[in-house]
């Protein structure tokens, strides 16, 4: 319900009836159960430019509490009739009077400029329903939220304003369950300043929220405060002629109540005055409380009657420099600052106030307080007869001087055979002006760490600087800590830290299934879709992809790692994206293609950003717990990842045979079969193209050719050389008689280790 109908100026209705501002507790109070919606209403938008205000009346009738909407106390106490066709009929409804108490739900308005005038509109430019209040500049204001609330909860937590029912023995609003709308859960300052997390941050500063707000004090309340501890009769204040919010104020030093109170007056711009046994805090910038013309005032025995100084503007300051404590942050210093461009001055004034402001609002005070200094460098000194005794220091008076009335606020009076007057000349605009442009905000974010994606893979090994043996460990969080940290126990306790790794990896899922395809020549059928977490991946020309470029780990099955690596990257989605131009099965993991490898398996770039982790041979085999997490926290920290690993030694795993020769190539007759193939190795020097044999990586060569009819081993071969004798004799006992043509055989090839056994199998089918 709107309690002001404030306008521009100082002309309209409201001003003219004598209220100082619309912060004033009494005004508000006053449209509690008057004004707009109680006495009176618009009847058109035009009516309401113009302050044409129709009475609320009800005809015949005689009930104008019917369509009066701030009349809480008549429809509450009253019995309701409906009125069909305009008639009101003779049987009220089931309402009983004073039943049931009224609680407000959403009590609040706005922190913009006239929020009161229309306290239930929100701005959002988002919106289609966004709206400012009636007459407002769109200003931020928070004192306007302030003064609402205060004015509504004082006034209905006064026994004369809320009646107690008959009925239920209780007030008619009953003020404790009435909401203050409204509260965000969502933590002040980080909320509204992150944006870039939650998209209506910007809606605050205009909004009808609390958060951020509701902590600070009003000025009101701190002056009264100081003045009690300074030992003042709590009926000796008087600070209804104050209003505004303090955010925080900080006593730095061991000072009087009186020079907190000074520095808050030069901050806000009130004025403090003894009078009728009472101290009066009230605003500058007040309507003229009397006209004075030049007849009203009494010459002097010298000199006069009326005395006007000047300033020098050599003596005034050309800029103003305030330093506050941003109240949108962690209380960081701000500086703001005023400044005249055409003047013949080049001082520059500073200060600095122990106050939490928005930096916005202490730049409009900044301003004020120049404009003040430059506007006050006029004084004025005449005497006054004792018949104007009511006027005090702090009135603002009008002066008919030179055919204009000037505006005068009075600082000082001495009272003789005649009242001495001193005071100064103000404008009132000085005292209602915008607030600044709201800086960004550079907040501090708390960094909160989360247990971290992590993936150990057993994989060949891919430089030179890696032991063949060592597993890698991939991780990745958002926000990174810096450091992850690596421990691993053979039980659930007594964890050792092992390594630390200080990148964040790219971890991905396959989007769609990833099917098999060939090796040793480009996968030109496939693509490989993939969501990353962070990061990017790019193109690459195919001298650099043989150059060991864009290489990815697809997790084909649990444990079983394909290297793959892909020529060209198309980005689909923020992301996401396309590889295609494929070389499956590198470093040796043909055997671990997926057919398909499902859609949400792991995929982890392979690149400097993993960790090799420094285990010992003889750890191989070994189950081991493992504990990952942020290097800057404990192992018990929940921050920390749990999992179970066993590692093989996949990088000391010979590699599988190759171009298994087939029996159809040559002309034979049945008989011995001498079965022929290539060696591969794992050492990474093996790819060079210049050698004529390939390094062997083993500390001898040897090989398991298993005979297989199906599931069955038939007969198992052993060589030292890329070449076994398959017998005539052994072919009869296996298969009852030498394989000849049209006939096939299954053989399977194992390259052996003396450190892990046999290797990858090469498994080809023989054509007679």
């Amino acid at each position: 319900m709107p309690l002001s109908d404030w306008r521009d100026g100082f002309e309209h209705a409201d001003a003219a009836e004598g209220w100082p501002a619309i912060y004033d507790r009494a005004y508000l109070q006053a449209n509690i159960v008057g004004g707009e919606g109680f006495d009176w209403f618009y009847a058109s938008a035009a009516d309401r430019s113009a302050q044409v205000r129709m009475p609320i009346t009800d005809g015949a009738a005689g009930k104008p509490w019917v369509f009066r909407y701030k009349d809480l106390r008549a429809w509450w106490s009253n019995p309701h009739y409906d009125r069909p066709a305009g008639v009101e009929s003779g049987t009220p409804t089931a309402w009983a009077p004073q039943s049931k108490p009224i609680w407000f739900t959403e009590l609040g308005c706005p922190a913009i400029d006239r929020g009161t005038n229309q306290p239930n509109v929100f701005f959002d430019p988002k919106s289609s329903e966004s709206f400012t209040p009636h007459f407002s500049r769109g200003w931020r204001d928070d004192a306007i939220q302030r003064a609402y609330l205060e004015a509504t909860y004082l006034w209905w937590g006064e026994a004369a304003n809320n009646p107690v029912s008959s009925v239920y023995g209780g007030r008619m609003v009953h003020a404790p369950e009435c909401a203050a709308w409204t509260w965000d859960a969502r933590p002040y300052p980080f909320f509204p300043a992150l944006t870039d997390v939650w998209t209506d941050g910007a809606n605050w500063r205009l909004g009808h929220w609390l958060t951020g707000r509701l902590g600070a004090v009003s000025l009101a309340a701190l002056v009264r405060h100081l003045c009690l501890r300074a030992g003042l009769p709590e009926d000796r204040i008087d600070v209804t002629g104050l209003w505004g919010a303090v955010e925080g104020y900080a006593i730095t030093a061991l000072e009087s109540p009186r020079a907190s109170i000074t520095t808050l007056s030069r901050h806000f711009g009130f004025d403090a005055v003894e009078t009728e046994g009472v101290i009066r805090f009230i605003m500058r910038g007040r309507a003229s409380v009397a006209t004075l013309a030049p007849d009203d005032l009494v010459a002097a025995r010298e000199g006069d009657v009326l005395e006007l100084t000047r300033g020098q503007e050599t003596e005034l300051p050309q800029a103003l420099k305030w330093q506050v404590a941003r109240a949108d942050e962690d209380y960081d210093a701000a500086l703001v600052e005023a400044r005249r461009i055409t003047v013949d001055t080049t001082r520059i004034a500073s200060e600095s106030f122990p106050m939490a402001v928005p930096p916005e609002e202490a730049e409009r005070r900044c301003r004020r307080a120049l404009m003040e200094a430059w506007v006050g460098r006029e004084t004025a000194a005449f005497r006054l007869p004792p018949s104007h005794l009511a006027l005090d220091p702090t009135d603002a008076i009008r002066l008919a001087h030179d055919g204009r009335l000037v505006d005068l606020r009075l600082v000082s009076i001495a009272d003789a055979e005649a009242r001495g007057i001193e005071a100064v000349f103000q404008d009132r605009a000085t005292y209602d002006l915008p607030p600044g442009d709201p800086p960004a905000a550079s907040l501090t974010r708390a960094v909160v760490f989360g247990a971290p994606d992590a993936v150990l893979m057993d994989l060949p090994q891919l430089t030179e600087d890696q032991p063949a043996h060592r597993p890698l460990v991939a991780a990745h969080a958002v926000p990174w800590p810096g450091e992850m940290a690596v421990f691993r126990s053979p039980s659930t306790d007594g964890f050792e830290l092992l390594t630390t790794l200080g990148s964040r990896a790219r971890i991905g899922a396959l989007v769609s299934d990833f099917y098999a395809g060939p090796t040793s020549r480009f996968d030109l059928g496939n693509a490989l879709v993939v969501d990353l977490l962070t990061g990017t991946l790019e193109s690459v020309t195919d001298l650099t992809l043989f150059g060991g470029a864009n290489a990815l780990a697809v997790e084909s099955a649990t444990g079983q790692w394909e290297i793959v690596q892909a020529g060209a990257a198309d980005l689909l989605a923020p992301g996401r994206y396309r590889l295609t131009r494929l070389l499956r099965g590198q470093r040796g993991t043909e055997a671990a293609i997926g057919n398909p490898a499902p859609a949400g398996a792991r995929v982890v770039v392979l690149d400097a950003a993993l960790a090799f982790l420094p285990i010992a041979e003889a750890d191989l085999g070994l189950p081991w717990n493992w504990r990952i997490g942020p290097a800057s926290r404990p192992v018990s920290d929940e921050t920390y990842v749990a999992q179970s690993f066993t590692p093989t030694g996949r990088g000391l795993v010979p590699f599988a045979p190759v171009h298994v020769e087939q029996p159809w190539r040559a002309a034979r007759n049945p008989g011995d079969l001498i079965l022929r193939w290539t060696r591969r190795s794992r050492a990474l020097v093996a790819d060079a193209w210049e050698q004529v044999e390939v390094p062997l990586a083993e500390d001898s060569e040897s090989y398991d050719i298993q005979i297989i009819d199906g599931a069955l081993v038939k007969r198992t071969l052993t060589s030292i050389t890329t070449s076994v004798l398959y017998t005539a004799a052994q072919q009869t006992a296996d298969w009852g008689t030498p394989l000849g043509p049209g006939q096939t055989l299954a053989i399977r090839i194992y390259q052996l280790s003396n450190r892990l056994g046999r290797g990858t199998p090469a498994t080809v089918t023989l054509l007679f």
